[in-house]
């Protein structure tokens, strides 16, 4: 970047949230700008507007994932909806009197093992389902644990952290195959990668719109026919009853809006993603030749990276490159003094989970910004071995 000017800060964690698109902003102002009004009004004019718009929000969110309108429920995130998709299966099965089991991977969002938690509160046998050291699941693992008690197998699109993407169709054809329903946490998928519901097999899917440059504070769950949930939020019947209170439509509005740009440019965009990530490989493979990938390149989100440096401490890297946003592990966790459990489940030590560090690039992610991040970190890393 010789006689350029240099980014005074470069954003390099669209792991934890991608930064809002100014075109979904640009549709949430005018939404605003036509006027209030609750979708479920059904007396006044008001109220007919802000339906119809919940409505073309509803048809744009189910065309980025090949489902009905109909089987999309609009929730606060992916959070609300993975808690939806496990804790409304369960409180739908209460009445039943046979065992129930659960199935969810070692490398699950808090937000699948937390609910997962309380299942076995409630009795529930649940059971972690391991990874390989690449950090794939095992189809013939899932085959292998799932039983007649077995209700609920909840395996993740694509890791947080190490990007991994998972053979969801494999595991959902077991799944159907043994009479469990099958829900998976896209929220780092959709919208970064082509994935229809229908191809994959999925019984339920979450997903969050910021995770694709649309706004914070709104997700959905889609539900397939003839599964049933009971509501984990009570009040009014909205969302065909699954989830009181009034949906937020201006963020409905931008979720579709970052839905319609994400069907037009994921394709170019993950390819473009793909070339920089590898870029960036290349040039911290540089800097230091011991440096180790966590997770399968093969399989992986195209924007993700996931590296860990031995000998290195991460957050020590982290704070000889000010400038430079990433993380050495998932938003989710930050706080928590335990070793990351995704890397964990990989089998790293707890050294080696304290080398690492997370990379995520985005739409708005530059060669110029990926140059400049790659020669910053690679100057620190050359510092930190001489000290």
């Amino acid at each position: 970047m010789t006689g350029a000017s240099q980014p005074a800060e470069v954003y390099l964690d669209h792991g934890a949230t991608a930064p809002l698109d100014p075109r979904v902003k640009a549709a949430m102002d005018a939404y605003l700008a036509s006027g209030a009004g609750n979708p479920h009004s059904s007396e006044n004019r008001a109220g007919w507007r802000a339906a119809e718009a919940l409505d073309r929000a509803r048809r744009s969110v189910a065309g980025l994932i090949g489902a009905r309108p109909e089987c999309i429920v609009f929730t606060s995130g992916a959070t609300e909806a993975d808690n939806l998709a496990i804790l409304g299966l369960a409180a739908a099965l209460e009445d039943q009197s046979t065992p129930h089991h659960a199935l969810y991977s070692a490398i699950e969002h808090p937000a699948v093992r937390a609910p997962m938690g309380v299942l076995r509160g409630r009795g529930w046998r649940v059971e972690e389902i391991p990874v390989r050291p690449d950090g794939l699941v095992d189809p013939s693992e899932v085959e292998r644990r799932i039983g007649p008690a077995t209700r609920l197998v909840s395996v993740m699109a694509a890791n947080n952290e190490i990007g991994t993407l998972q053979p969801l169709a494999e595991i959902a054809a077991i799944c159907r195959s043994r009479g469990a329903i099958f829900h998976s946490d896209a929220a780092q998928c959709v919208g970064r990668l082509p994935l229809d519901v229908g191809e994959v097999g999925c019984d339920l899917m979450s997903i969050s719109a910021h995770k694709f440059h649309g706004p914070m504070g709104i997700g959905a769950l889609f539900i397939a026919p003839g599964v049933l949930l009971a509501p984990i939020v009570h009040g009014g019947a909205q969302e065909r009853g699954l989830r009181a209170g009034s949906v937020p439509v201006m963020l409905a509005v931008g979720f579709a809006a970052a839905a319609e740009i994400a069907q037009r440019e994921m394709e170019r965009e993950a390819r473009r993603l793909a070339e920089y990530r590898d870029r960036f490989l290349q040039g911290l493979r540089r800097a230091d030749p011991g440096l180790v990938v966590n997770g399968t390149l093969e399989a992986r989100l195209p924007g993700n990276l996931n590296v860990r440096l031995p000998g290195l401490q991460a957050e020590a890297l982290l704070a000889e490159v000010p400038g430079l946003i990433l993380s050495t592990g998932a938003a989710c966790a930050s706080g928590r003094q335990e070793p990351s459990p995704v890397l964990r489940a990989l089998g790293l030590s707890p050294e080696d989970i304290a080398a690492s560090l997370r990379i995520g690039l985005g739409r708005f992610t530059t060669a110029a910004e990926v140059e400049f991040a790659v020669a910053r970190l690679a100057s620190a890393i050359a510092r930190l071995k001489v000290g």
